[in-house]
């Protein structure tokens, strides 16, 4: 199907592109998910038109003096959205170049991945698939200078997204890890990304900040959460994570009176580390129906213990008191609050989004890339749907 990017401009068109916009809807009806792709599609082809025409400043093909340029065909653009990637169409003019809002939000994204592996580039760390992504970000090439701007630029970003004030009280705060390679020194190394979130008291997610840990003893989580506190941080019930000693320390000193919970999903890889293969499967059904009841679990404890498992026996007991801190809040968020999933999904964008830059050349360059794709993340989670349904 043909998608027209023209404007309403005259009958014949504008008929043209009413059959079209029909088609659309049609396709809308019979299959909704590709449909509404289409619909988006030829909406914001047509967004695109509109701003060409204002920047000319004529119609296409009208001759008049008050044309700014002359229009030198479409180039093909990409654009990742929640309902899958989008082939659209972007005008190009001779004299100067187009500029358009569709793909603000997504051009900062775009920004840090040029600018990590540019800086790659110049820094002589990498130079494979180097032209391969800069075509791919529809850039010929670029310069140390060019690389000075936008990581300006980016920095300014990522500091005002890590400061800003935190507004609403937070019952729930959660921390969760990913994993990139960055350049130290003549070595690459695997540090973690720490990236804290929290559900508001009005229901909805907020990402709340992110830091790159050069080690992950007690101080260092001490110094993010008061930092957290520092912007407005309050309120905060229980906190959900992996079982790092350091962070319970700092849970413990940070916030007198708040509960700690051990994320279920981690306990269970934790303790499937040490039993056979052959087995992991029985053993994680019997984890997960010990975890609503406190006698079951102690029970296990002792079952895994006659079954030769005394390392996982060992781990369900390490954490036998933090691992059912969420049934003291209302069951209808239970599963919400037991484990750090709700991050799952920005873990993989991370992943997804880094994979093209490889190694990252500092740590300056990985917070670039991850806050500008933290920023978008959390614009989707306060405009969208209500996460938890808060009990009075």
């Amino acid at each position: 199907m043909t998608l027209y990017p023209f404007p309403f401009t005259t009958k014949k068109q504008d008929a043209e592109s009413m059959v079209d916009l029909f088609s659309l809807i049609k396709d809308y009806l019979v299959d909704q998910e590709d449909g509404i792709r289409h619909l988006i599609t030829w909406f914001l082809n047509l967004v695109m038109e509109e701003e060409a025409l204002l920047q000319v400043g004529a119609q296409r093909y009208e001759r008049t003096d008050s044309r700014k340029a002359s229009r030198n065909g479409y180039k093909p653009r990409t654009l990742l959205t929640k309902y899958g990637e989008l082939e659209l169409l972007k005008p190009q003019f001779r004299e100067f170049p187009f500029e358009t809002q569709v793909f603000e939000k997504y051009s900062r994204v775009e920004q840090a991945i040029l600018s990590a592996v540019a800086e790659s580039y110049l820094q002589g760390v990498s130079t494979r698939r180097v032209d391969k992504v800069m075509t791919a970000l529809g850039v010929e090439g670029i310069s140390a200078s060019s690389v000075s701007r936008i990581t300006k630029e980016l920095d300014e970003k990522v500091s005002e997204f890590l400061s800003k004030p935190i507004e609403h009280e937070i019952p729930y705060l959660f921390i969760d890890a990913t994993y990139l390679k960055v350049r130290d020194g003549l070595h690459y190394e695997n540090k973690a990304l720490f990236i804290v979130s929290g559900v508001r008291d009005d229901g909805f997610r907020e990402i709340l900040g992110a830091r790159l840990a050069d080690s992950e003893d007690s101080l260092f989580w001490q110094d993010l959460f008061e930092d957290l506190k520092e912007r407005g941080l309050r309120g905060v019930k229980l906190i959900v994570s992996d079982g790092h000693k350091g962070i319970q320390k700092a849970v413990r000193e940070s916030f007198i009176g708040s509960s700690w919970q051990m994320c279920h999903v981690h306990l269970i890889r934790q303790a499937l580390k040490k039993v056979q293969k052959k087995k992991q499967k029985e053993v994680a059904d019997k984890i997960k129906e010990a975890l609503v009841d406190r006698q079951k679990y102690n029970d296990l404890i002792r079952e895994l213990d006659k079954m030769e498992y005394k390392s996982a026996a060992d781990t369900l007991e390490n954490f036998q008191y933090d691992v059912m801190n969420y049934m003291q809040f209302p069951q209808s968020h239970w599963r919400k609050i037991r484990t750090t999933n709700m991050m799952e999904r920005t873990n993989k964008e991370i992943k997804r989004r880094t994979k093209v830059v490889g190694a990252f050349p500092n740590q300056e360059s990985v917070l670039r890339l991850v806050v500008s794709i933290l920023i978008d993340i959390n614009e989707d989670w306060i405009t969208g749907n209500r996460y938890i349904v808060m009990e009075q």
